[in-house]
């Protein structure tokens, strides 16, 4: 080897180091996940486990010790525990950095509660080894630290610190410690209405026991119900088996778990919020606050014009005893998700915005005004004024004829169809400003003459994906344009060089039906007599929307895990329906075929609907149960309209 050989070889080693050096400084408190349940396709690093269990001739029920830490594992762990009054647990992972940095203090610890009177074991578990003790006690970060007191495990969320965690495992030692009450409140038809109406805020999680995102949502949900609780006024938290509270369920439109529902005073609004301890603490502090927020000069009415991004809503009123302001808070609970509500009771800003006291005003911010459309649409609250008027004078008047649609703002106000979409280089800072309103006035142009639509312009780098889709990322166009249709559909205009007139002509052959919708699909299998029907993009009409056939239908990604380990189960599936003559057994890659129809919603994989015959535009989704054979055969043995059973074995 070259002397300059080697020393770029000493180099990289060199910069190699500094890197693995900056992954392990990471802050203490975030839990590092393993890769292995992030990444498909571990067959290597199992072989290599298997390479290590064979090499391993130690009994595994032996409790050994390291530097002070006793090491547990599937094997010795309930043996050991059975007689322990408490018990401090680890469970690490042997790459984890945090891990391996959090070591030195674990083993002080184990030093410390060995001197105590009476001594306290201190054990660590492989939990990439002990699989089954790992999910047992719901492991998804490491390291993760619990308190087994008399076989129960107590959750510890503290400081990684010696002096924290001896403190909490002392306490729970005590032998007059019980484990602090819950505080979600258990709900049931007898005391559901005498608890909800008198809140003044509450959040309702409906919950079914077998279910596997309602295991892993009760243990943040508990602790912010703990937080929460300290709150003063506190916002209570509360849960509903809807199993067994069938009535309830059905009243509140639960379909599917968990379902979580804000309550105020009894009326029930959905919960779009985070599903761990602190998002849902901080989320339902701000549901707990007013929902407008009042300004008192007119400064502020300016900054929303001038530097504002969304529609600027605001009541205008004398007092807070005005009835329409009362009115008007209850309007604006039932929208907060999705807008932001002011009020004002200023004469200097009721004067600036030209109104009386009395009125809700609804405007867009300057970039989004234009000659086409009024700068205020503003609605005069009178006695017969009910909240629905105000509700949908908001919804109505929420988009400006033209707005600049992003991911930040896609699934609130974008979700109507048709929506004529262009997307250029939209940039709405001062050095691009002038070319993205040049733009811009060519399709308010046309949007004016088509009020039916909504039209909106999109950053081509944001929407790349969707682009691509389409078939215009290698257009060699500035400007691309598109109309999202009902279920699914979405058609792309030829690129040429754009203007008003081009794009008025796309639109008017859309409203006519002389377009053909674009369709991201694979080839159209040549053999597909297979056990399970193979569905691309482009037959998805003629195989799952076939009236004659009801259809079960798996949409899954290549490279998800699930779906890897489901298939020889659902092709066991397929085999013992192949005698059905109207009933298919299908599949669909969603990550490369269009799903063409809006009422099969795709938002994880594996997914599964039941599409009955006689019901195409209502699938039933596959929830809660088992993805094994026996669960899948009751699904469709519940729903199907055309199975023969004399002809199967069942």
């Amino acid at each position: 080897m070259s002397a300059s050989r080697a020393g770029l070889l000493l180099l990289l080693l060199g910069l190699a180091g500094l890197a693995l050096l900056a992954r392990c400084q990471d802050p203490e408190h975030e839990p590092e996940r393993d890769p292995r349940s992030e990444t498909i396709g571990n067959e290597e690093a199992d072989d290599e486990d298997d390479d290590d269990d064979d090499d391993d001739d130690d009994d595994d029920s032996e409790v050994k010790e390291e530097n002070g830490v006793l090491v547990l594992n599937d094997a010795n762990f309930d043996t050991f525990t059975a007689d322990q009054d408490t018990v401090l647990l680890e469970f690490y992972a042997p790459w984890c950095g945090h891990c391996k940095q959090f070591a030195p203090e674990y083993e002080k610890i184990a030093k410390t509660l060995k001197e105590n009177d009476p001594p306290i074991p201190v054990a660590k578990v492989d939990a990439t080894a002990a699989t089954a003790l790992a999910s047992r006690f719901d492991v998804s970060g490491y390291p993760t630290i619990k308190i087994l007191k008399k076989g129960q495990p107590v959750d510890y969320d503290g400081s990684r610190t010696e002096d924290a965690i001896v403190a909490k495992v002392k306490e729970v030692s005590d032998p007059n410690w019980t484990p602090p009450p819950e505080a979600t409140l258990v709900l049931t038809q007898d005391n559901f209405n005498d608890v909800v109406n008198d809140a003044d805020i509450i959040l309702v999680e409906f919950y079914a026991p077998w279910c596997g995102h309602c295991k892993r949502l009760a243990p943040e949900y508990e602790k912010a119900a703990q937080e929460l609780s300290k709150r003063t006024p506190p916002i209570p938290l509360a849960k509903v088996d809807a199993t067994a509270e069938t009535e309830l369920a059905k009243k509140f439109d639960v379909t599917g778990y968990p379902t979580l529902k804000i309550f105020r005073k009894g009326k029930p609004y959905d919960y779009n919020g985070p599903r761990e301890k602190y998002g849902i603490v901080d989320y339902m502090i701000e549901q707990a606050g007013p929902p407008s927020k009042q300004i008192q000069a007119t400064k502020q009415v300016q900054e929303f014009l001038k530097d504002g991004d969304d529609v600027i809503i605001i009541g205008v009123f004398s007092g807070e005893t005005d009835k329409s302001y009362q009115l008007y808070q209850e309007a604006a609970n039932s929208l907060r998700e999705d807008y932001k509500f002011h009020h004002t009771f200023s004469s200097e800003i009721i004067k600036f915005l030209k109104v009386s006291p009395g009125k809700l005003v609804v405007m867009q911010p300057e970039k989004f005004q234009s000659k086409y459309e009024p700068k205020m649409h503003i609605l005069d609250f009178k006695d017969s004024t009910d909240r629905s008027e105000i509700t949908d004078h908001v919804t109505k008047h929420a988009l400006p004829l033209v707005g600049h649609r992003k991911s930040s703002n896609d699934a609130k106000r974008y979700t109507k169809r048709p929506l004529v979409v262009v997307y250029y280089t939209v940039d709405f800072s001062f050095d691009y400003r002038i070319a993205t309103q040049y733009w811009r006035s060519k399709v308010l142009e046309v949007a004016k003459d088509f009020p039916e639509y909504t039209f909106a312009i999109s950053d081509e780098e944001d929407y790349s994906s969707e682009i691509k889709d389409l078939g215009l990322i290698e257009s060699g166009e500035d400007v691309n344009a598109a109309i999202l249709d009902e279920g699914g559909k979405k058609y792309a205009m030829e690129p040429e060089e754009f203007d008003s007139d081009v794009l008025k002509q796309f639109v008017r052959a859309f409203k006519k039906g002389k377009l053909k919708p674009v369709v991201k699909s694979q080839p159209i299998p040549k053999n597909n007599k297979g056990p399970v029907k193979v569905v691309v993009g482009k037959t998805f009409d003629t195989i799952v929307m076939d009236p004659k056939n009801d259809v079960l239908i798996e949409f899954y990604a290549p490279w998800c895990g699930h779906c890897k380990q489901l298939e020889p189960i659902y092709t066991e599936l397929g085999k013992k329906y192949k005698n059905q003559k109207n009933l298919v057994i299908a599949k669909m890659d969603a990550t490369a075929n269009d799903v063409t129809s809006d009422r099969y919603k795709v938002e994880g994989f594996p997914t599964i609907y039941f599409s009955a015959s006689n019901k195409k535009n209502s699938p039933i989704k596959f929830e809660g149960g088992e993805r094994d054979l026996e669960h899948l055969s009751k699904f469709i043995e519940e729903h199907a309209t055309k199975l023969t059973r004399e002809k199967e074995e069942l």
